[in-house]
C-alpha cells in the first residue's frame, strides 16, 4: 500500500495501508483461504471509505479528475455505495490476494523447525494434488465429449454444408466462390462438453486489382484486428465490374450487406423443412441473428448451431464477415487468427507432450459452464496460455494444477490492465468487445477463487 500513500500524501493513509497489509498478509493464517478472501474484500470497502473520508476534493474540477482515474469495480454484493475504485487499490489488494498462500508459507517456512517444514511442504503438495485429481476428474466427467456424439454432430454439419454448396452452385452459378469447408474447434479436438457449434467458412473470391484491404489501425477509427476493404481502380473498371460491386458500402466492402444477400438467399429460398426431413433432422434458421446461423436438431436432446461465415484470404490475412459484439464497425472485416493460434498451441503440446490443450479445454469448459463468465472466448484463453509459455516452459501433463493456476493469475493481471495483446499481432486488444463494467466483474470472479479455485469445477 506504500504506492497508494505516495499517491495521496497522506501521513494517516499510510498508517491504515500498513495496518491493511498487515491484516491481509496474516488473515490466512487464523481464517483460512476463503475467510482470507472475504476479508480482503470487506477490507477493500473500508479503505476505499476512508479514502473519500479524507481525500474530499476541494473543487469539482478535482472530484472529476479523481473519479477519471477510478476504474475498478467492487462487486454488487458490497453494498449500494458507488462502486468504482481507485487503480492504486485494484493492484494491490488483487496482489495481497494472489500471495496469501505463498507469502504467509514463506514466512512460516523460515522461521519453522525441520519437521515443521517438512509438514508444510507435505500439506502445500498434497494441495496441490488435492487440485490435480479434482481437475482431471472435472476433465473426464464434464470436458470430454463422448465420440459418437462428436461423429453424430459431424455428420449433420457435412450434410447440410453439401445441401447449401448445391443449392448455391445451381442457384447462382456465376458467384465467384471457393469450395465451402467446415470448421471450428469441433474439427480441432478443443470442443467441450457438448458438440453444439460449427463454422461453414464460404471463401469469396476478390479480383486483386479491384479490391485492397486496409488494417484497422490505418483508418480514422484506429481499431487493430479489423479491416477496411475497399474497391479500387473505378476509373478503369466501374461498377458491376465485379459481383460483389453490389455489396459495396461508401466505396467499400461491407460484410453486412454480404450477411444480409446470403441470408435472403437461403432464409428464403431453401425449403428447409423439407431438407430436414430427407437428412432426418430439424432445421430453422436462427432468428434474430446478427450472423447467418443455422439451428440442427440432430438428436431428441442435442442441438448443433452452424455459422455461415463468408471469408476473404488476402495473402497470410483471413478476414471474416463476423461484426463487432457491441454492434461497431458494421461494415469492417474482422481478422481471424483462430486456424494459427490454435496450430500453435498444438504444435507446443506436440513438441513436449504438455497439458496446454487440455488446460485451455478446462478453462472454456468452466467459462461456458458458469454464466458470469460466458464473456471470456476461445481466443482470449488460448491467447493467456501462449502468452503464459513464453514465461514458462515446462507444461508436463503433471504440472497440469500449477498451470492452471499460473493461468488463472495470468488472466487476471491482463484484465486489471485491461489489455490483452493478441500473440500473433501485438496491436491488437482480444479485450476490446469488453466493457470495463465487463472486464471488472470477471477479474473480481476470479480472483475471488483463487483463494479456493475448486470452487470454479462445481458444476
Amino acid at each position: 500500500m506504500a504506492g497508494m500513500g505516495e499517491g495521496k500524501g497522506k501521513k494517516g493513509d499510510n498508517g491504515v495501508g500498513n495496518a491493511i497489509d498487515f491484516v491481509l498478509s496474516n488473515a490466512r493464517l487464523v481464517l483460512g483461504v476463503g475467510g482470507a478472501a472475504v476479508l480482503g474484500i470487506a477490507t477493500l470497502a473500508v479503505k476505499r471509505m476512508y479514502d473519500r473520508a479524507i481525500s474530499a476534493p476541494s473543487s469539482p474540477s478535482k472530484m472529476d479528475l479523481r473519479s477519471a482515474k477510478q476504474s475498478w469495480e467492487e462487486p454488487s454484493w458490497i453494498g449500494a455505495s458507488p462502486r468504482l475504485l481507485s487503480r492504486d487499490m485494484k493492484v494491490n489488494v488483487s496482489r495481497s490476494l494472489q500471495t496469501l498462500s505463498t507469502t504467509c508459507e514463506a514466512d512460516a517456512l523460515k522461521d519453522a523447525s525441520p519437521s515443521k517444514k517438512a509438514q508444510m511442504d507435505l500439506k502445500r503438495a498434497r494441495f496441490r494434488l488435492s487440485i490435480q485429481d479434482k481437475l482431471f476428474v472435472y476433465y473426464r466427467k464434464h470436458v470430454v465429449i463422448p465420440g459418437a456424439e462428436v461423429s453424430r454432430a459431424k455428420q449433420a454439419a457435412l450434410d447440410i454444408c453439401a445441401e447449401l454448396r448445391n443449392f448455391i452452385h445451381t442457384k447462382l452459378p456465376d458467384m465467384p466462390l471457393r469450395d465451402m469447408y467446415l470448421s471450428g474447434s469441433l474439427y480441432d479436438d478443443l470442443q467441450v462438453i457438448t458438440a453444439d457449434h460449427v463454422q461453414l467458412m464460404v471463401p469469396l473470391i476478390l479480383e486483386k486489382n479491384l479490391w485492397a484491404t486496409i488494417p484497422g489501425e490505418e483508418t480514422i477509427m484506429n481499431v487493430p484486428g479489423f479491416w477496411l476493404v475497399r474497391r479500387e481502380n473505378l476509373e478503369y473498371f466501374p461498377r458491376s465490374s465485379s459481383h460483389w460491386d453490389r455489396c459495396i458500402v461508401g466505396g467499400y466492402l461491407s460484410p453486412k450487406v454480404m450477411i444480409d444477400t446470403f441470408d435472403k438467399l437461403l432464409s428464403g429460398s431453401i425449403n428447409w423443412p423439407a431438407i430436414g426431413s430427407v437428412l432426418d433432422l430439424i432445421i430453422r434458421p436462427v432468428v434474430p441473428s446478427e450472423t447467418l446461423t443455422l439451428e440442427v436438431q440432430y438428436d431428441t436432446s442435442k442441438k448443433l448451431f452452424i455459422d455461415f461465415l463468408p471469408l476473404l484470404v488476402m495473402e497470410d490475412t483471413m478476414l471474416i464477415a463476423k461484426p463487432h459484439r457491441n454492434g461497431r464497425y458494421e461494415n469492417m472485416w474482422r481478422q481471424s487468427f483462430r486456424t494459427a493460434e490454435t496450430a500453435k498451441l498444438r504444435t507446443l503440446d506436440k513438441g513436449d507432450g504438455g497439458c496446454r490443450c487440455c488446460c485451455l479445454k478446462i478453462l472454456k469448459a468452466i467459462c461456458k459452464s458458469n454464466a458470469p463468465l460466458n464473456k471470456l472466448t476461445a481466443s482470449q484463453l488460448t491467447n493467456v496460455i501462449l502468452h503464459s509459455c513464453e514465461k514458462e516452459s515446462d507444461w508436463a501433463e503433471e504440472m497440469l494444477a500449477d498451470k492452471f493456476l499460473l493461468v488463472l493469475k495470468e488472466l487476471i493481471t491482463y484484465l486489471e490492465q485491461g489489455f490483452l495483446p493478441c500473440c500473433l499481432d501485438t496491436k491488437v486488444n482480444l479485450f476490446l468487445e469488453l466493457t470495463e463494467e465487463e472486464i471488472d466483474e470477471l477479474g473480481y470472479m476470479l480472483y475471488c477463487s483463487l483463494s479456493e479455485p475448486e470452487t470454479l469445477l462445481n458444476t
